[in-house]
């Protein structure tokens, strides 16, 4: 969690960078010079053809002693309002000693010879300073937008290891500051109204370079933005700047594109339909012959096409193993049955479109034909082509078909058709059909409406097994009949079960009380022998298992 926090406000810091770049404001100078501290004073020196050896340094000297500090910045300086050129700004700090006698600013950059500026102090200057920080700023490196500069700084004398290196990024053309005033910056602004009935585009550029005549053209992006059609000039007197543009599709990578009659002039580009994506997912053909469906993206575009079959409540299922990354390449599915119910669905992030090429039935190989007549259906299967049908039985299950796992095999030749022996079936019957010898093919499910009783009128197809239910009825049958089976043993099991435990119980009881010890039938049998009181004699009954009775007998 804390890592995405991170993370967030690291591209938000991007952003704000990035946004403050674009809008900075960059200081003007008049003309380029170099400046030192108050009290030194600096002047040019003659550069020689081959830079002198370095020597080792005095005790005590190092970069970090020598240079504390450096900055580099982008001045511009311009001679008119869309005249203006970049110059980099070095800015250092030097600690001067007795054995430095001035500084060289050296600048590379790509492609180019190293551009070197070697500056002097004056022996008075330098005496008078020596031991102190002072600055050294120059500003005469002309630069372009865009570029990367090494800037390397060195004393003189030429001291091994006293350098100072930096590499520099000069501002982008994004800069609102040099799309104003830099040349090779200004691409002109292009504004727009669109008319979709006439298909046009009004186009009008602003902010152009003003000596300079303007071309415009519609074009489709890619790596590069590919011509549509020939180019239009706008000349630099025209006092309108704006031209019509005419299009034939209004495809998310149609854009428009300017820029200044100069040579390798920076180009402006604005996509009026660049949220247009539905425009993509046309263009779908067939081949009949071979079976194959073929879809070119018109525009580069990240989605995924698949084949999906379109069920009764609008929803498109997808098949198996169809899904394609779309690429620069045609996307092809070969073998394919075109069914009306066969559609290409398009998703692209969280959006998807779903085109049915075959719903009109011009390729419709096959179809279910169902006549009513006299209390019965007959539904018949009929084919274009000589192919085979795979058939399964189903019922209704909640609404849903379910059918059985075994398939029959029919085929049926060239424009004829096959008659179903679906007599006899009950009502809640259903049939499913599919193509097969085809790689993408979808279901068909006719479920019947009334219920078909025999009749001797009725035709059976050769060669066909009898549908009937018994596949379904009967396990069902079996599976109720074990499970009240299995419950009613439960149930005497645990009856008997029951009954027994308070039986065992005072067997239980009984036992322990049969085993009594020597003396309890010592006392017994006194007890049998003494008078009883009142006259009476007490005589022991029968003994019974847990309730022990005495008579008591009186005179």
């Amino acid at each position: 969690m804390i890592l995405w926090v991170y993370l967030l406000m690291f591209y938000y810091c991007l952003g704000l960078n990035g946004a403050a770049a674009e809008n900075t404001r960059l200081d003007r100078i008049e003309k380029c010079g170099t400046r030192c501290s108050q009290g030194l004073h600096c002047k040019p020196k003659q550069r020689y053809l081959f830079p002198t050896p370095c020597q080792n340094p005095a005790e005590g000297l190092n970069t970090t002693s020598v240079f504390p500090n450096i900055s580099l910045s982008t001045v511009m300086r311009c001679d008119g309002r869309q005249k203006c050129s970049l110059h980099l700004r070095i800015k250092t700090v030097l600690q001067l000693s007795e054995s430095i006698h001035g500084v060289t600013f050296c600048t590379i950059t790509a492609g180019m010879m190293p551009h070197c500026q070697t500056f002097s102090f004056t022996r008075t200057s330098r005496e008078r300073m020596t031991g102190l920080q002072v600055e050294i700023e120059n500003d005469c490196t002309a630069i372009s937008p865009s570029q990367q500069v090494q800037v390397t700084v060195k004393t003189v004398a030429n001291y091994c290891g006293v350098i100072l290196a930096s590499t520099y990024h000069t501002p982008q053309c994004i800069n609102e500051d040099l799309k104003r005033h830099v040349p090779e910056c200004i691409t002109g602004r292009l504004s727009y109204d669109v008319n979709p009935e006439m298909k046009e585009l009004s186009v009008n550029v602003s902010d152009m370079l003003e000596d300079r005549d303007y071309l415009l053209r519609l074009c489709h992006k890619n790596f590069i933005c590919v011509g549509t059609g020939a180019s239009t000039l706008i000349k630099k007197e025209q006092p309108v700047k704006s031209v019509i543009l005419s299009y034939s599709r209004p495809l998310p990578c149609l854009c428009i594109e300017g820029w200044s009659v100069v040579t390798d002039a920076r180009r402006v580009q604005v996509c009026p339909f660049k949220d247009r994506l539905k425009e993509l997912w046309t263009g779908i053909t067939f081949d009949p012959v071979e079976k194959t469906l073929l879809w070119e993206p018109s525009c580069p575009v990240t989605a995924v096409v698949s084949l999906c079959e379109k069920r009764e409540d609008s929803v498109c299922v997808d098949l198996p193993h169809s899904s394609r990354n779309v690429g620069r390449e045609k996307i092809t599915f070969t073998k394919v049955d075109p069914h009306p119910k066969l559609c290409m669905k398009f998703t692209a992030g969280s959006q998807s479109w779903t085109r049915c090429p075959f719903a009109d039935g011009r390729f419709q190989a096959w179809d279910v034909v169902v006549t009513r007549q006299q209390g019965r259906e007959e539904v018949k299967v009929r084919s274009q082509i000589t192919t085979t049908f795979s058939l399964r039985l189903c019922v209704k299950f909640a609404g849903h078909p379910v059918c059985q796992n075994n398939e029959t095999h029919l085929q049926v030749e060239k424009h004829k058709a096959v008659d179903l022996n679906l007599t006899g079936k009950l009502c809640n019957s259903c049939l499913q059909v599919k193509m097969i010898g085809v790689k993408y093919a979808v279901t068909v499910i006719h479920c019947l409406k009334q219920c078909n009783q025999s009749s001797p009128d009725s035709h059976i197809i050769a060669d066909q097994p009898t549908w009937d239910l018994t596949w379904v009825v009967v396990p069902a049958g079996v599976c109720l009949a074990s499970i009240i089976i299995v419950t009613l043993l439960l149930h005497v099991v645990l009856t008997v079960h029951q009954r027994r435990k308070p039986n065992r119980k005072k067997e239980r009881v009984c036992t322990s009380e049969k085993q009594v010890d020597p003396a309890l039938d010592f006392v017994v049998s006194a007890l049998e022998t003494q008078p009883a009181l009142h006259g009476g004699v007490l005589i022991p009954d029968s003994l019974h298992c847990g309730n022990e009775k005495a008579n008591l007998i009186s005179n």
